[in-house]
């Protein structure tokens, strides 16, 4: 598998991008309540990023086949049993739910990607749990991604640990490398592998973003051709990160 090395002044750029995706979760952070509509957040995002000339990757995207529905939003949004690709519409959150926010945008010509779930206003403690757990997981991936260790050293952690919690690991989507474009080798398993894969080298540079549900790990794809559940309606969350491999270990680029 050929996997790009990023020299140190794409590494810069790439913090640059991700230092926007960190402050937008920050100014989201102030708007995410009950009774405010998912629509509405889609907005401030695309708004703070016309601010300093970057651009949404998601709006638009056809993902594969060409023929796939464009995304119509700048954010993912995803409630309660969503996994993954909701969509920005109208409806209204509540109090007690959990909201997946994924946001990718492009400034000076790379990338920066990176997802949070928040609670809306109070939620029960199971939720909570689950939220504590999600964030535990992409920790410990992010703490695997050393130089030296191996790409499928870090879903064997996740699922390792996600096992030890009674939570499940979604299989069949998972991280990969960014740079100029939104998705570039490797592939970025959550879950455990046969092999280990390859070596993690300096300047490889790509998300780790585990899914994890409350329930079984299955999911199905909605009818809008984007927004995925988990099959037996249980609570999923999700964390992302895009990191950068250096000597001194993984680097957050997607953090303020």
């Amino acid at each position: 598998m050929f996997i790009p090395l990023k020299r140190p002044r794409a590494i810069e750029r790439m913090r640059e991008s991700g230092k926007i995706v960190a402050e937008v979760f920050e100014l989201l952070a102030k708007h995410i309540e009950p009774g405010v509509k998912l629509s509405y957040l889609d907005n401030v995002v695309e708004d703070h990023l016309k601010q300093y000339g970057a651009s949404p990757l998601y709006k638009g995207y056809r993902g594969n086949p060409p023929t796939h529905p464009p995304f119509p939003g700048v954010i993912c949004a995803s409630i309660n049993e969503e996994v993954c690709h909701g969509l920005p519409d109208d409806r209204v959150l509540k109090e007690g739910d959990i909201v997946g926010i994924d946001i990718g945008l492009k400034y000076r010509g790379y990338c920066g990607d990176a997802c949070k779930t928040f609670a809306v206003g109070k939620i029960s403690t199971e939720a909570q749990n689950l939220l504590d757990v999600a964030q535990e997981c992409l920790r410990v991936g992010i703490e695997a991604a050393k130089y030296g260790n191996y790409l499928n050293d870090i879903g064997m952690d996740i699922h390792n640990y996600a096992d030890t919690q009674g939570v499940s690991v979604v299989r069949e989507w998972g991280g990969h490398g960014v740079g100029k474009t939104l998705h570039e080798p490797p592939s970025v398993s959550h879950v455990r592998q046969l092999g280990r894969g390859p070596k993690l080298k300096p300047g490889m540079t790509f998300t780790i973003e585990p899914m994890i549900n409350a329930g079984g790990y299955e999911w199905e794809l909605l009818d809008d051709g984007w927004t995925v559940v988990t099959k037996d309606g249980t609570l999923s969350a999700q964390f992302e990160h895009t990191i950068a491999i250096t000597s001194n270990g993984p680097e957050i680029l997607t953090a303020l």
